[in-house]
């Protein structure tokens, strides 16, 4: 039987897994995600406080099923204290995963730390290794930094690592071997993701996308048989392949966000760093619960809001549609 507060929408997808972003502010500018001047930011007061995020973060995990959290921002770790909110929710009850998604510039201080405090697994964003195109992208300098980050990482421990690059036409199909090198010698997965419309300055066209389909066409030429192994689980974005890399076997993962979109088995719900529960990524609606706490709204009624924005979900992301509009809100406002 069907829990009754289980976060099932009308398609019949049950919703357990949150991104919960914990600011909008970065520390770099990459232009698929924010503007690289005058970036609009939350004032402190706007952002949900750690105690807002327990609230909400127990209460899902307590009474509508969700079993694994995800912590994001823009980037998370340029939050004040951001490992003593990791603590804090790491000790909820019930909850069975608990990840990061990170750019690494500020990892090589924290990882040993967030390990320490309950945090399973992280998601670095690596691009490039060539310190030119990363600053192409981030319009900052840094990749060694990120390197260090990803090493640190490493040493901690974590259950699972993953480093995560965009494939964008015009930039990504030179690094696609250097990028499988690093991570098979570090024995780290590194999966692919189709250039997504979520860029502040709505630049993004479809032909900017480097398919999955062109990754692996690209990664067979330099490596040979890449033999796919499916996903991890039904609700899993990554398709992962098995390759051979300098005399070592490892996994690499494709998402094709764009081109073969998953939404039929999207088990993801976001929270926004102003408390706005989104139930996709390119939803144009938001339900705020920021305001409703604040005003003194019981857990019962918070989990009726809940209920209404899954049962809002749409079908599809519709980017493949005539009739698609990116968000209001870019990607460093919304979370990953």
């Amino acid at each position: 039987m069907t829990d009754p507060i289980a976060l099932v929408d009308r398609f019949g997808r049950r919703h357990d897994s949150l991104r919960i972003s914990i600011t909008d502010r970065c520390n770099i500018r990459c232009f698929y995600c924010m503007p690289e001047h005058d970036a609009a930011f939350l004032p402190r007061s706007g952002v949900l406080t750690f105690e807002e995020i327990e609230r909400l973060a127990g209460l899902m995990v307590h009474r509508c099923g969700v079993r694994d959290i995800r912590i994001t921002g823009g980037e998370p770790l340029v939050r004040r204290d951001c490992v003593e909110l990791t603590a804090m929710l790491a000790q909820i009850e019930g909850l069975e995963d608990l990840s990061m998604t990170t750019n690494g510039m500020l990892l090589r201080e924290h990882a040993a730390d967030l390990r320490a405090a309950g945090l399973q697994r992280l998601n670095i964003s690596l691009d490039t290794l060539d310190e030119a195109t990363f600053a192409k992208i981030t319009r900052r300098p840094g990749v060694d930094r990120v390197i260090e980050g990803i090493d640190a990482a490493i040493e901690a421990g974590f259950e699972s690592i993953k480093l995560n690059a965009l494939a964008i036409r015009g930039i990504s199909e030179s690094e696609l071997v250097g990028l499988v090198r690093f991570a098979i010698g570090r024995g780290v997965t590194l999966r692919f993701i189709e250039f997504m419309p979520l860029d502040s300055d709505r630049a993004w066209q479809s032909a900017d996308v480097l398919s999955g389909d062109a990754c692996l066409r690209l990664l067979s030429e330099a490596f040979g048989e890449v033999t796919p192994t499916g996903r991890q689980n039904q609700s899993a974005p990554a398709e992962t392949f098995h390759l051979a890399c300098d005399g070592r076997e490892g996994t690499i993962g494709i998402i094709r966000s764009v081109t073969q979109p998953f939404c039929g088995d999207c088990n993801r719900l976001r929270l926004t760093a102003d408390g706005g529960l989104r139930n996709c990524l390119f939803a144009q609606n938001e339900t705020p619960l920021r305001d409703a706490m604040r005003s003194g709204c019981d857990d019962d009624a918070l989990i009726q809001k809940l209920q209404q924005c899954v049962g809002e979900k749409r079908a599809a992301h519709g980017i493949d549609s005539d009739n698609f509009r990116p968000p209001d809100r870019p990607m460093h406002a919304i979370g990953g």
